[in-house]
């Protein structure tokens, strides 16, 4: 289960409580799932019933129990504890990790991509300054992966501080890189370090990322290794940022803002680059069930990678 399923879950047992008569509020259009913080339990929360409380009448205590009863047995979820005033903590399935490899999976390029803007009319305005022409191109990108019918022909401006669209002299990658990395209102990137191939340069990490996957799966299959998630693999910070991603998107589309999603693709690309040595077999190694997984999460953190730069207009290598 992602966190973008999880806030799906809870978001439909808050309709059926209010169907039913249990709660008179008016259901949130979405409901935000995040981490459990330190001193939490499970492994996400959401403050969802603390919200509610005062339209219901009722403590947030009570409203997080309304939620809880229509929790349970919910698929993805093992166990749905309450916390402090009234939090709703989660612990997911123990191969919840494998859920989310197939999902990514399933979905290919496309993981990530929802409907939460379903019936969203957004009209832009024409621009004609570099960098504002590129922004808003990737926040169309963005919106209409979240449903929204986005285009231009409309009043609508990206506020975006000006910056050169240079690809003649950096290339598409690296020029597109440069102005999409900062936060709209923050000076463009300086492009000459873009095009620097070593681990300081962002860019060059996130699309090396993406070379090492496909290089893993050649070796994998040289050694008759396919990727099938089939055990449980302990690999927090991968599968956190891989399960985050349709988050992101939702979250980059709804601020206009490209920058989150490039900020993400760093963040996997260095949970994929600290997890990859444990990928394949070393030395006398024997191929396993465990190496199969691991291949299967590569390639999953690959996919999500390719996904990505593909939003933000931006290729993503086999080689480098």
């Amino acid at each position: 289960m992602t966190p973008a399923d999880l806030s799906l879950t809870v978001q439909h047992a808050v309709r059926r409580a209010v169907d039913d008569g249990a709660l008179r509020v008016d259901v949130p259009s979405r409901v935000k799932v995040e981490r459990a913080r330190p001193g939490g339990t499970g492994d996400y929360a959401s403050s969802v019933a603390l919200g509610l409380a005062r339209s219901a009448g009722r403590s947030a205590l009570d409203v997080a129990g309304v939620l809880k009863e229509r929790l349970k047995g919910a698929p993805g979820i093992l166990a749905v504890d309450i916390t402090g005033p009234g939090f709703l903590n989660f612990t997911l399935r123990r191969d919840a990790g494998g859920d989310l490899v197939r999902a990514i999976r399933t979905a290919g390029a496309a993981y990530g991509h929802g409907s939460a803007l379903s019936g969203s009319v957004l009209r832009f305005a024409e621009v004609t300054e570099s960098r504002a022409e590129v922004v808003t191109d990737v926040v169309l990108r963005l919106l209409r992966s979240q449903g929204a019918d986005a285009r231009f022909g409309g009043d609508e401006r990206i506020h975006v501080r000006g910056g050169a669209y240079e690809p003649e002299v950096l290339g598409v990658d690296a020029a597109r890189w440069s102005l999409l990395r900062a936060a709209p209102q923050d000076r463009a990137l300086d492009g000459p370090p873009l095009l620097v191939q070593h681990e300081r340069n962002p860019l060059f990490r996130v699309r090396y990322a993406h070379a090492r996957v496909r290089r893993l799966l050649v070796n994998g299959t040289q050694l008759g290794i396919t990727p099938s998630y089939e055990t449980d693999l302990h690999a927090p910070d991968l599968l956190g940022v891989l399960g985050d991603h349709p988050v992101v998107l939702l979250s980059a589309a709804r601020h206009r803002a490209p920058d989150r999603v490039a900020r993400h693709l760093e963040a996997t690309a260095d949970a994929l680059l600290a997890f990859q040595h444990t990928v394949l077999p070393l030395g006398d190694e024997k191929p396993s069930a465990a190496h199969r997984s691991r291949l299967a999460l590569a390639e999953a953190a690959g996919t999500v990678l390719a996904g990505g730069l593909s939003l933000l207009g931006i290729s993503a290598p086999d080689q480098i």
